[in-house]
């Protein structure tokens, strides 16, 4: 499988595992999940040949690592912009994360907070390398440090998912600092 097919089939994933399912032709349980097998055939069903291995090496090359393989089962690790439960326990984050974002995007961020979007939580990372790739996407990346630790301490929510971003509803403005 080249490189090329392996971004492919991981966008396809991508978009039916968090936004929407039926665009592929499967469904998802109320935690995400979907048979490995309905995935297979819904890429057969569309004359997109998929073998187990290579679904196995798709989410096992992931560079975010989006995907869990589990018992037969298939879900994103975070990013749905779909109702669902990952069912992830509150957990004390580090005193800092980061958020990358683009350039353009830092006066709104700085007045108002990082909001979730579409999705159901605002996605931070452990590290700036990180961030600045993420920021990279939307235009010209700055990295934000958020106080975490802050947060926390003053009733904010973290959970960390199955890939290692952590998680939080919101990120009110007073807990952002810029480079």
């Amino acid at each position: 499988m080249r490189d090329t097919e392996i971004v492919r089939v991981s966008k396809t994933l991508s978009k039916a595992l968090r936004h929407n399912p039926g665009g592929l032709g499967i469904s998802l349980d109320a935690n995400g999940w979907t048979d490995v097998e309905e995935v297979l055939a819904a890429f057969a069903a569309r004359g997109r040949r998929l073998t187990r291995e290579q679904l196995d090496l798709v989410v096992a090359t992931n560079d975010k690592k989006r995907f869990t393989i589990q018992d037969g089962r298939i879900r994103a690790n975070q990013g749905h912009s779909i109702e669902v439960d990952l069912a992830l326990e509150p957990t004390a984050p580090p005193a800092l994360l980061f958020h990358g974002t683009a350039e353009n995007s830092v006066g709104s961020i700085l007045a108002t907070g990082i909001d979730k979007g579409g999705r159901h939580h605002v996605h931070l990372s452990l590290d700036t390398e990180t961030a600045r790739r993420v920021g990279a996407r939307h235009g010209r990346p700055v990295v934000l440090t958020v106080l975490a630790g802050e947060m926390a301490a003053a009733g904010a929510e973290f959970y960390v998912s199955a890939n290692g971003v952590w998680l939080v509803e919101h990120v009110p403005a007073e807990y952002v600092r810029t480079p």
